[in-house]
């Protein structure tokens, strides 16, 4: 199957919320090696100005993967996941994620570019904490930059 090149420009909602707590927090610091005491403890945390635990940085992609399974599972799009090999990420914070958010991520499909048999697919994940304002209000957390390329058949 091909890649669909109408996926360029197609967006997908905010789907499930990710809620994040502190122990999963600490599990994703110690799994990537991040040391900072305001990843595992509270009263460092608030120390540094913040209202809980900090997440490390990369703890976005997280968010950022489960929208685009979106993408991956859509049947439209063509993509076979076990021809997919994970091309660059990038994160652009406009505040830390702290345990205790509630977070959702919009999927924004950039760029389909065709290379060979397969195509280079770069998507957009725009993440969300829900507020508690009672209006449905959402503040900008993340902004994830994403590309896959698929091989094709024969790569």
């Amino acid at each position: 199957m091909t890649i669909n090149p109408d996926l360029q420009g197609r967006s997908y909602p905010a789907a499930e919320v990710y809620d994040v707590g502190r122990e999963k927090i600490r599990e994703f610091a110690r799994a990537v090696k991040a040391t900072h005491p305001a990843h595992f403890d509270v009263e460092a945390a608030k120390a540094l100005g913040h209202k809980d635990l900090v997440a490390p940085p990369t703890f976005a992609i997280i968010i950022a993967q489960r929208a685009d399974a979106q993408l991956i599972e859509d049947p439209d799009a063509g993509i076979d996941f076990s021809r997919v090999v994970h091309a660059d990420q990038r994160f652009i914070h406009h505040r830390p994620i702290l345990a205790g958010d509630r977070l959702v991520a919009e999927l924004h499909v950039d760029g389909v570019r065709a290379m060979g048999g397969g195509a280079m697919i770069t998507t957009r994940q725009e993440i969300f904490a829900l507020t508690d304002d009672g209006n449905g209000s959402r503040e900008a957390v993340a902004t994830t930059t994403s590309s896959i390329l698929v091989r094709g058949e024969g790569q």
